[in-house]
């Protein structure tokens, strides 16, 4: 929620319930947290995946204790 300003957030919950002013503050907020997932649900996509290791003693085998 970074890109979306504290003043926005603060707005919506100033306006008095059940106004059109309310009605359209919180549908703008939606909107804008809708597409602020979007986002950030592509910049994790784009993110190169890693593969685990296979090979040798590190990162191949996990010792518990109880």
């Amino acid at each position: 929620m970074d890109s979306i300003s504290a003043a926005a957030v603060n707005q919506v919950g100033n306006t008095p319930p059940g106004t059109i002013n309310s009605q359209a503050a919180i549908l703008v907020l939606r909107k804008a947290l809708d597409f602020e997932a979007a986002n950030n649900t592509q910049l994790i996509e784009s993110l190169p995946q890693t593969t685990l290791a296979t090979a040798g003693s590190l990162g191949t085998r996990l010792n518990l204790y109880a």
